[in-house]
């Protein structure tokens, strides 16, 4: 298995640090009872007044769903996530269910059910890939999706597989060392941009 925990500087949840997104995946599918599971986390997640806009359209290795996702996925995303026995297209409801208008942090609500779904998945010894780079007219048009749902991210998911299945590049970044912003890049006091005392 590749391991890339997070260097952390700080402690956080085990889960949280193993988590991370391989492109590698092994032949196994994934029982339904994990999948049941990772849903369940999703549900739970938190959304704005409730309105939970998150919808799922799950495929499964060989099946109709699967092959519509697949399709809709860019030849870069194509070429490995084929290995993924699971990929999901995420849907975001973009109009409030409560009064009229829209729904202006559908995307952010969608991405905190798909958070909670990764955590679980590493919970369950799976993991997960989002991918951001797929046709959401196409994912769209081939699951008949309503006009006041937008496709949002599609998810590969599965057990690890090994680093060697992918060729060049890919086999380098899946082997490369995991890094992230210093924390004055992104956390800050007063004025944007100026760093925050809390890590002085």
């Amino acid at each position: 298995m590749n391991k890339k925990d997070a260097k952390t500087t700080y402690p956080i949840h085990e889960l949280l640090k193993q988590r991370w997104s391989p492109r590698a995946f092994a032949d196994k599918p994934v029982e339904k009872q994990k999948l049941r599971s990772l849903f369940e986390a999703a549900r739970w997640s938190p959304s704005s007044y409730n309105q939970q806009p998150w919808r799922f359209i799950l495929g499964q290795n060989g099946d109709d769903s699967y092959k519509k996702i697949m399709d809709a996925l860019v030849e870069f995303n194509q070429k490995w996530a084929s290995s993924a026995p699971v990929l999901v297209a995420v849907i975001g409801r973009t109009i409030n269910n409560i009064g009229e208008g829209k729904n202006a942090v559908f995307q952010y609500d969608a991405g905190q059910a798909v958070a909670h779904l990764s955590v679980e998945a590493m919970n369950q010894g799976l993991y997960v890939h989002q991918m951001g780079g797929f046709d959401r007219k196409k994912t769209a048009a081939h699951f008949g999706v309503p006009e006041e749902y937008k496709p949002v991210t599609v998810l590969a998911i599965g057990y690890i597989g090994n680093p060697d299945q992918l060729e060049g590049g890919l086999k380098n970044s899946e082997l490369a060392e995991r890094d992230r912003f210093d924390f004055d890049d992104f956390v800050f006091s007063g004025n944007f941009g100026e760093k925050s005392g809390l890590f002085e």
